[in-house]
């Protein structure tokens, strides 16, 4: 009997890519999403690709009876690897509430009913903007979490302590709590990879929307900060090195091998690229000349932040391998690939 595991925001660019690595893991895969920022027919993609159709459910986490009956519906369900959320930094700025009530109640209904339902352990997908800007560089899963520099960054915040007190207060589940970097790039089908609906928030997607011409020109948010070009620098992360960091984790979990209740892992390259650096690698790996603007910062952005990844190196067994240039090059073909589908 397979191991049952329920992916929330499965059809999102994070979650897609995850449920393709679990499936070829060996588990079975349930989907829940809303489709609030992703499409349907990524349910498709993933079948395409692994050969197997996942069981896919259209519910919002924030709707407890209808999570209650996803669970119902399907008895059995071990883990859980939540990452349902709104996610745009920017857009977080503008709408508190929203980011508020979807990120925070979506789950506190999921660890309410784990107990209920008699789910083992949940991945909570988190994110390197908890240390806000840190003092050291790289940061260690040490680092203090800082005051948030977005409501997004503190609905991720937030929710680790949620997870923290639950686990603290007797409920029987045990969770892994990833700190991700900034994660970019498709699967080598060029079937899945990152599609937000309207106009996208995250570097990558305007980025290689822009090569291809839907977008006339791309902003670079401030060139004067203290780096050396003067641009942001983040730790890219290839999305399937990433996705594969939760199918370990999750097996961690469901072989009883935790170490605490709680483990926190960073998951990124150890490698900080700056906004510019990545363009240029943009350009240099495809052969395709990107309109750009330098404009001024944008509220909410941290200016510099990669990442320690030594104890998930080590603890884990998990590192990631694919270089920023594959990467890049995969995320282009993903968008032609998006052409060539008639999609946009």
């Amino acid at each position: 009997m397979k191991q049952r595991i329920l992916v929330t925001g499965g059809t999102g660019f994070i979650g897609s890519h995850t449920v393709v690595e679990l499936q070829n893991s060996g588990y079975e895969v349930i989907i829940v999403d809303n489709l609030s920022n992703s499409k349907a027919d990524a349910v498709d993609h993933i079948e395409q690709i692994t050969g197997i159709r996942p069981a896919f459910e259209q519910v919002d986490c924030c709707d407890l009876e209808g999570m209650d009956a996803v669970f119902a519906k399907y008895p059995g369900i071990q883990g859980i690897i939540h990452f349902a959320a709104s996610k745009a930094v920017g857009e977080s700025v503008q709408k508190p509430l929203l980011y508020y009530r979807n990120n925070l109640v979506s789950l506190i209904n999921i660890l309410e009913l784990m107990p209920k339902h008699g789910v083992k352990g949940i991945i909570f997908s988190s994110s390197c903007t908890v240390y806000g800007q840190p003092d050291v560089l790289p940061v260690t899963e040490e680092a203090p979490i800082k005051k948030a520099e977005s409501p997004y960054g503190n609905t991720k915040q937030i929710n680790e302590e949620i997870v923290r007190d639950t686990v603290a207060s007797g409920a029987p589940i045990s969770a892994v709590l990833l700190r991700y970097f900034n994660p970019i790039g498709a699967h080598p089908t060029a079937l899945i990879g990152e599609l937000p609906n309207g106009v996208p928030q995250n570097l990558i997607p305007f980025l290689t929307q822009t090569a291809i011409g839907i977008r006339e020109k791309l902003s670079v948010f401030g060139d004067d900060y203290d780096t050396p070009d003067g641009s942001c620098i983040r730790d890219y992360i290839y999305v399937v090195d990433l996705a594969k960091a939760h199918v370990i984790a999750m097996q961690r979990i469901l072989d009883g091998k935790q170490k605490e209740k709680v483990e926190v892992f960073n998951v990124g390259t150890g490698r900080g690229l700056s906004v510019l650096e990545l363009i240029h690698a943009f350009e240099e790996s495809t052969g395709v000349k990107l309109n750009y603007q330098i404009t001024g910062r944008r509220a909410g952005d941290i200016v510099k932040v990669w990442a320690d990844p030594t104890l998930a190196n080590n603890e884990l067994g998990w590192k990631a391998e694919t270089p920023i240039e594959d990467t890049l090059r995969s995320a282009w073909k993903w968008q032609v690939h998006l052409r060539e589908t008639g999609v946009q």
